[in-house]
């Protein structure tokens, strides 16, 4: 299995679903996440689908949901 790493164009990543929340916004403001047949996360900016992809692991994934549902980060989306 080939390793996916971080900085990667977006576009080199095949045979995986982006998904983005069904909360974003119609101006493209939207991160989008695949999961890797690895396991890992992939992050993409949906502005730029060819540009540079972020790989996170699963358990980075979960501690960063944990605190934006706790509030943790609510002070950059002001």
């Amino acid at each position: 299995m080939q390793k996916i790493v971080n900085g990667v164009s977006a576009s080199t990543i095949q045979g995986v679903a982006w998904v983005r929340s069904r909360h974003s916004a119609f101006e493209g403001n939207c991160v989008e996440m695949a999961l890797l047949p690895c396991g890992d996360v992939a992050l993409r900016n949906s502005r730029d689908p060819e540009g540079p992809a972020l790989i996170y692991t699963r358990a980075e994934i979960a501690a960063f949901l944990a605190g934006a549902r706790d509030g943790e980060f609510d002070a950059f989306a002001d």
